[in-house]
């Protein structure tokens, strides 16, 4: 008789979240993209699937490496209910030698880390190497992540972070204030990106938080996605003046908001001029420093299973 494929670590949210300060959420980001820029990895395309009569939706990102010999997926629902909605994420991760799953863990904590990571990786590639202003628009657990991950990345003098929670919270503002001693926090958006270098967007919004449009040269403006349909923290019109760059040009177009409005008005995909997996492996232009820099990620299922695969190493060493 075969013998019985072990069972899977179930990882909960507390569970991950003890692990996490022992993953490099940053190397596991490089060692996904330069995988996908080297062929070793594929990266469907996301799928949305709406619930009957309006009762919500999820989404579901795939990916497989035969790098890591691992392929899996995180199905992520938003669930229509009296009130606020729910908002949950789990990941499967399983072998491609075996067939057998590796890993059920709780895929909140590790998609606000991988969003996270990503950005970091996208700021570390196109941030001009004599940045110094980092804006933060946003004050969550996904902001906080953000700043965790890039506050090494350039010698940064200044770190403006703005969000309107932040003024009816003075915890939360103390915790800011507390997480490095140069956040300063700002009155408007406006304020905190005025005249930076990088401004990270990092909140749930499916509408415009802040105007690039006055972005000067050389800027680095990054944005994340939600679950809103069309989700877009700028305005559309910006793609037209930024030099554009996203997490997998493959899919990004297609899923990202503001990319989808602004192919409507007559921007093309094909300006977009890398994407993280050609900046990895050094196959794309780097910003030329004479317009404003925009990239734009919208989560891959890669991003989730490199992240799992990381956290089961993690636990299982």
């Amino acid at each position: 008789m075969a013998e019985a494929a072990p069972s899977p670590l179930v990882l909960d949210a507390d569970a991950i979240r003890a692990l996490l300060p022992q993953v490099d959420t940053l190397g596991a980001m490089r060692a996904l993209f330069t995988e996908l820029g080297q062929g070793q990895a594929v990266q469907p395309a996301q799928t949305l699937t709406l619930f009957p009569e309006d009762k919500g939706d999820f989404i579901t990102y795939q990916g497989a490496s035969t790098g890591a010999a691992l392929f899996g997926a995180k199905l992520s629902p938003y669930l229509v209910q009296p009130g606020k909605p729910v908002i949950t994420a789990w990941t499967m991760l399983m072998s491609m030698e075996t067939g057998a799953p590796l890993l059920l863990c709780d895929a909140g904590e590790l998609t606000t880390e991988r969003t996270a990571g990503t950005t970091a990786l996208a700021v570390d590639h196109l941030a001009k190497p004599e940045a110094r202003t980092l804006a933060i628009i946003g004050s969550g657990n996904v902001a906080e992540a953000h700043l965790r991950h890039v506050k090494t990345l350039r010698d940064w003098t200044e770190i403006r972070v703005f969000s309107p929670n932040l003024a009816g919270d003075a915890d939360r503002a103390a915790r800011w204030q507390a997480a490095d001693e140069r956040v300063q926090l700002a009155g408007t958006a406006e304020a905190a990106g005025a005249g930076a270098d990088v401004v990270m967007l990092c909140t749930s919004s499916g509408t415009p938080v802040f105007d690039a449009q006055n972005a000067a040269a050389g800027t680095l403006v990054t944005s994340i996605s939600t679950n809103v349909a069309n989700a877009h923290e700028i305005d559309p019109t910006f793609l037209n003046a930024a030099e554009v760059y996203c997490d997998y040009r493959a899919t990004t177009p297609g899923s990202a908001g503001e990319m989808k409005l602004a192919a409507e008005a007559g921007w093309s995909p094909e300006a977009i001029r890398g994407d993280l997996a050609e900046l990895q492996i050094e196959s794309c232009e780097k910003p030329s420093g004479t317009a404003p820099v925009f990239f734009r990620s919208i989560g891959l299922g890669l991003e989730d299973i490199f992240m799992a695969r990381a956290v089961f190493d993690t636990a299982t060493a």
